[in-house]
């Protein structure tokens, strides 16, 4: 069941991860040139006329844009965080949900394998790929920039490990809401949906104080990449709360899956 999974799932994989590589690929062949001549010093001149609550929603206010690095520990992770996330909430609403879409449930039925089987052979094939994806990126970053200058490669190494936190949570509650649902068209919108409401909300927290809250309701404060920025450490109350998550919303999943009347 495992290999199959690995199979059919492959090439979602392999596209999602080579447009990542191509688009970071870019920006460090590019940025180079956008900072040069001075020209990095009169980004972050420019960027205090900002107002601070924008620039702390970017990590922007602890890391300069005048080196590549800095643009990745502030826009950089953004971007990562998004397609990541996206990634995973995506995988997680449609890795059961097609089987019913492309009438493979039949076959699924004839095996000598229990639903319980199903869902966390799928789990942990979509866990694979998951943190492949974060792994190939990881070391294609610190690969670039330590050809390009010279990083703080303890913090990116732990910024490269933030991910995990809120990918994992939204694999498992896409999971879980997948079980209500029969069409992966559904899902689709639902599971992008979703991402990016988190996302603004997570942007929205660090505007003042009065929506501070907002920043409760959003999986992205789980990486937490503004104490890796400051103190080179992760969090490990938010690395407690993920995996806490990813348990709950598996095992509901599981609980739904039971039930849920296959067409």
């Amino acid at each position: 069941m495992i290999r199959r999974e690995l199979k059919v799932n492959l090439r979602g994989f392999v596209i999602w991860t080579g447009t990542m590589l191509v688009l970071l690929l870019l920006i460090y062949l590019v940025y180079p040139s956008i900072v040069s001549d001075g020209k990095g010093n009169k980004v972050n001149e420019m960027l205090e006329a900002f107002p601070p609550e924008l620039l702390k929603a970017f990590n922007m206010d602890i890391a300069g844009l005048d080196t590549a690095f800095g643009w990745l520990k502030s826009e950089g992770f953004v971007f990562l965080y998004l397609i990541i996330g996206i990634y995973s909430c995506l995988l997680g609403s449609n890795i059961l949900l097609k089987e019913e879409s492309e009438k493979t449930i039949e076959y699924l039925a004839a095996l000598p394998i229990t639903r319980r089987r199903v869902l966390l052979d799928k789990t942990v094939v979509s866990m694979i790929y998951i943190l492949s994806m974060i792994v190939i990126l990881g070391a294609f970053n610190m690969l670039a920039l330590n050809i390009s200058e010279t990083p703080d490669n303890r913090q990116l190494l732990l910024l490269s490990i933030t991910p995990v936190f809120p990918a994992i949570v939204l694999f498992a509650f896409g999971l879980f809401i997948s079980t209500f649902s029969h069409k992966t068209k559904k899902m689709l919108g639902i599971s992008i949906g979703m991402v990016f409401a988190a996302y603004i909300l997570s942007v929205i927290s660090e505007m003042g104080e009065k929506v501070e809250g907002f920043k409760y309701l959003s999986v992205f404060t789980l990486a937490d990449s503004r104490r890796v920025i400051t103190k080179a450490e992760l969090n490990p109350i938010c690395a407690v709360i993920s995996l806490v998550l990813f348990v709950v919303f598996i095992v509901l999943a599981l609980v739904r899956y039971q039930r849920k009347e296959l067409v």
